[in-house]
């Protein structure tokens, strides 16, 4: 029989930004995903053990997981207690939503156990404690998508306003270099103003870029994938960049850019066979700068965390 008090979840990794949409546009992987496994206990608190080669920390409150448990145990029945287990394949730093995926990946499994008492829009305030460990800032463009799956739209961060898109099928190739970006690096190098004329271009884009899904217009999409403002500086992080651009466009690809904050690079394609095809440009560009790489085909993930019962 299944066993109610234990789940087994696959958490997707997130490409957060959607070039425009600078902390307020991003979606969900089918692949990679982090597999964890979560248990309800009778023993008040949160348990974390890690099943992979990264070393991160299992105290609570430094692990981005235990984080957003702990978070959701102050909204939870007296009592309530988790013991969690996790085996990464999103690599930490690789700028695809790794830190949500363990974060989310854990709320969502907690939910499930105590019966759905809580609202997504909930579980997404509780796993932004996660992201806080990580990069020392609340921020949901990782992890609405992991929660909600598909496209989600962040209006607003305070108050907390998630608006899910539908979006036509896309298809996603993404290079991850094996370089470090920190978060907290790259944004400091941020400009902290913006000419109105540059301000004014970007929510052009952002609507362009939502206007595009919604009516599934693939060139609108391709035309809106342009970043004026936070692009220009992230990117001289990023050996390569702009020839994996140039060389992806010349593939086929509708456009794309910088995942998150970095390394990792996206882009967004109409057929499988682009995808593949970006793919190939990408590798080429990284064999000849001989820098190490690992790249992902992926599609949109339109369900975001699952999971299934132990039997």
């Amino acid at each position: 029989m299944p066993d109610s008090n234990f789940l087994t979840l696959y958490s997707p990794a997130t490409v957060a930004n959607m070039v425009c949409g600078f902390d307020v546009l991003g979606f969900a992987l089918e692949a990679p995903f982090d597999t964890m496994h979560l248990r309800l206990t009778e023993q008040p608190g949160v348990t974390i053990t890690h099943e992979d080669d990264f070393n991160l920390p299992t105290e609570p409150a430094r692990n981005v997981a235990g984080a957003a448990l702990l978070a959701l145990l102050r909204a939870a029945p007296a009592g309530t207690g988790f013991e969690l287990r996790i085996n990464k394949a999103i690599l930490p730093g690789s700028g695809i939503g790794s830190s949500a995926a363990s974060a989310a990946g854990a709320v969502v499994g907690a939910n499930q156990l105590l019966g759905n008492i809580f609202r997504k829009e909930d579980l997404v305030r509780f796993a932004m404690f996660g992201e806080e460990v990580a990069s020392g800032a609340q921020h949901a463009d990782n992890i609405a998508p992991a929660i909600y799956g598909g496209v989600t739209l962040i209006r607003s961060a305070e108050p907390l306003d998630i608006v899910p898109l539908q979006a036509p099928p896309l298809h996603v190739t993404v290079v991850h270099p094996q370089i470090e970006v920190r978060t907290a690096d790259a944004r400091q190098i941020l400009k902290q103003q913006v000419p109105l004329k540059a301000a004014i271009r970007q929510w052009g884009n952002v609507a362009g870029l939502v206007a595009g899904l919604l009516k599934a217009d693939y060139q609108l999409i391709g035309r809106s994938l342009e970043d004026g403002i936070v692009e220009p500086v992230r990117s001289i992080l990023i050996p390569g960049f702009a020839a994996v651009k140039a060389r992806s466009l010349e593939a086929g690809a509708l456009g794309g850019g910088i995942s998150g904050s970095g390394p990792s690079i996206f882009m967004l394609s109409e057929t499988q066979a682009t995808a593949q095809a970006v793919a190939n440009a990408m590798r080429e560009v990284y064999q000849q700068l001989g820098v190490d790489f690992h790249i992902h085909v992926s599609t949109i993930n339109t369900t975001g965390v699952r999971f299934s019962a132990a039997s």
